[in-house]
Order: structure tokens, then C-alpha cells, then sequence
């Protein structure tokens, strides 16, 4: 009987998904997965070392090979560990396979590009959301084509995922549940919407059926931190799921960033502490992310130019991410007034006005005779 290495990663995967690294150490002492179910009963629990948990006989190998048949139909596959990208594979703990609902191939969705993690809190400010759409917009319209990978959450994860398809960029949305339960159920239509562009995908390392559980999002959250090459933290509190991505991706020795914010908000406190942590790099501006990333910026658009290197030398250094703000702020407000960007801003008029005059000055934005402002496209 021919034995699959995908059916035998699922199997695995089912008894130890919660301790990959139990399944993962069975896994390199064979040559290949299925290979386990090639023996007997007697030579597993010899070769395990231990009682032969339930599940790593041919009997739970029959049901995985059932269950994945089912998911097929419906345009779902299970890819073993052998499958999945580098980046996840050289994680210290990565999933032993991924359940993967996509109208691409999966050998598409996990092809050799550049990956970055966009992530935050759910309960996002207005300012979080227009630089997580600016930041994430930037990252996806870039020549090299990143796929932006996030959660499937509301708030800057959703953001994230949306921003990137309008873009007509790709996306993958990592679940804490089975693919057969979104989660947010709310976020249904836009699951579907992911599964149906090319190069997009939903993934999870959970079996069918799987609800969500409190317990699910710290797993669910290393493969977000382990498929990308950095993450963005857009907002997050000190406790925040966004947080927890954030230190796993910089255990596994990847690029971290994060969109700084006001010293009493409380959903930028975690930004603000990795930044002063130097756990993170703080992000100022869209171009300043894309050169820390190392992409190309998308020619002909004027909303690339980056008021870091037109201000460098001009201003002290910490004006540049006052100017960032403001310039995110009249992005997503247009016709907003001195007085109100000073609200929101928490800085003086005066300052605002001094700085309003410099964008306006260097053709990033106008003002009217009202001191309206408004970005120029």
C-alpha cells in the first residue's frame, strides 16, 4: 500500500499540533513521513520510544486520507511539513503541515517571494487604520510584489488584508480555527474573497471543526511571525495579541517594525515600548519602510516620496515623524483644519502650523484660504 507524506504530516499534525517539536523530532529520524505508517504496530511503538499515542496507527491514517479526500472537493489541501516555505520550516517549532484553501496551487501561494506580517490591535484608532492602509498600500503596490500575511482579525488585520487586494497585490490569513470555521464569523465574505484571488490564501495548522479557543491564537500567531521575512506592528496594548507576533518573529531572527504613536495611547504602548526596547525599528514613513525592507518603491507615484529623505538635513530628526503623522492624518482626512490635526496630534498649533507650511512648501500637500488641507495626488 502506497503511503502519502501529506497524509502522513496530517496525522502528525492532528497528535501534535500542540508539541510540534515532539512530532517534528519523530519526523528526522525518518527518511520520509510515511514511512512511520509502513510499519507495524510493534516496530512504531519500538521506533516512538513510547505508548503509541492514538491516532499514529493505519486506522488514523485511513481517516486522514478520508478527510483530506472530503476537503479537496471543496478546494481545500493539507501540505506537509516537507512542503511548506523555507522561512516556516526553519522556524524552531514550525507547524507539522498547513490545511491550505486557495484558488491557486498551494506550490503557488508558498513560492519564493518576499512575505511581510502586518498585524495589530482590534481596536484600532483612525490613525492606526490610515497608516495601516498607507503602510500596508506601500508594501503591495512595491514591483517586487510582497505577499502580506496577517490573521483574518478585526482591526488592522482585516485592514491589512483588504488594503493588499485592492492594491491587487496577494495575501495569506492565517486562522485560529479549522478552514471550515472563520473566525471572525463576520469575516466570512472576505475570507472568500482572499480564497478566490490568485496567490491569496486561508491557512491553518488546525483540523476541520476546530473553533476558536483562547488557546488557539499564540499557535496561530508563530505561523504569521514564521511565513514572513518581517512583521509591522501598526498598534498594539503592552498585552496585545499583535505583541506576542511581534517577540516570536524576533526570536526567529526576523525584521521587526513598528508605527510609533502618542506616549498616553494606550494602543500604541506596545509599539512604543518595542521601539524603545530596540526590539522593533520605528517606521516613519512609507518610503522609510520600504527602504528598511529593502523594496523598490512603485515608479510614478507621487505618494511615494518620503518626507524623511526630502526634510533630512533640514529638520532635527525628531520632526520626521511629526510630519509623517500630519501627512497621514491629511491623507485620510481631506479638508482637515490646523486646529483639528492639532487635536489630534496632541502638538501646538503654532507647531502644526510651522510644520503644515514645510509639507506645503515641498509640494506634498495644499492648504486653502480657510487652511483646509489636502493631499496633492
Amino acid at each position: 500500500m502506497y503511503y502519502s507524506d501529506d497524509i502522513a504530516c496530517c496525522c502528525l499534525n492532528k497528535v501534535f499540533g500542540f508539541n510540534p517539536l515532539a512530532g517534528k523530532r519523530i519526523m528526522d529520524r525518518l527518511e520520509r513521513p510515511s514511512d512511520l505508517f509502513s510499519m507495524n504496530d510493534a516496530e512504531r511503538r519500538r521506533f516512538a520510544g513510547m505508548v503509541l499515542p492514538a491516532g499514529l496507527d493505519k486506522r488514523g491514517f485511513d481517516e486522514c486520507a478520508e478527510e483530506l479526500e472530503r476537503l479537496a472537493r471543496t478546494g481545500c489541501r493539507f501540505v506537509g511539513l516537507h512542503g511548506l516555505p523555507a522561512l516556516l520550516k526553519d522556524c524552531s517549532d514550525p507547524p507539522l503541515g498547513l490545511y491550505v484553501r486557495s484558488y491557486s496551487p498551494p506550490e503557488e501561494v508558498f513560492r519564493p517571494r518576499p512575505s511581510v506580517a502586518v498585524v495589530g490591535t482590534r481596536d484600532v484608532s483612525r490613525y492606526g487604520l490610515q497608516w495601516c492602509r498607507k503602510l500596508t498600500g506601500a508594501i503591495a503596490q512595491s514591483p517586487a510584489r510582497p505577499v502580506i500575511v496577517s490573521g483574518l482579525a478585526i482591526g488592522v488585520d482585516i485592514a491589512a488584508h483588504l488594503e493588499a487586494l485592492d492594491m491587487a497585490g496577494s495575501t495569506i490569513a492565517v486562522l485560529p480555527t479549522g478552514l471550515d470555521k472563520i473566525y471572525p464569523y463576520r469575516h466570512e465574505a472576505y475570507a472568500d474573497r482572499i480564497c478566490n484571488s490568485p496567490g491569496s490564501a486561508l491557512v491553518s495548522d488546525y483540523p476541520p471543526g476546530t473553533m476558536a479557543l483562547k488557546s488557539n491564537f499564540l499557535r496561530r500567531n508563530r505561523i504569521i511571525a514564521g511565513l514572513s521575512q518581517a512583521v509591522l506592528l501598526i498598534e498594539s496594548k503592552i498585552h496585545g495579541g499583535g505583541m506576542m507576533t511581534a517577540r516570536l518573529a524576533a526570536s526567529y531572527n526576523r525584521a521587526v517594525y513598528a508605527l510609533p504613536g502618542r506616549a498616553d495611547d494606550i494602543r500604541s504602548a506596545g509599539c512604543n515600548k518595542l521601539i524603545s526596547d530596540q526590539t522593533a525599528e520605528l517606521v516613519a514613513s512609507e518610503g522609510d519602510l520600504l527602504a528598511k525592507l529593502g523594496l523598490p518603491p512603485s515608479p510614478g507615484n507621487r505618494s511615494w516620496r518620503d518626507p524623511a529623505a526630502v526634510f533630512a538635513g533640514k529638520l532635527p530628526p525628531a520632526e520626521i515623524p511629526r510630519l509623517s503623522s500630519i501627512l497621514g492624518i491629511i491623507s485620510g482626512s481631506r479638508g482637515i483644519g490646523i486646529d483639528d490635526i492639532s487635536v489630534q496630534t496632541m502638538l501646538p498649533v503654532g507647531t502644526v502650523r510651522a510644520l503644515v507650511s514645510l509639507l506645503e512648501s515641498e509640494g506634498f500637500i495644499q492648504s486653502d484660504i480657510m487652511g483646509r488641507c489636502h493631499l496633492l495626488s
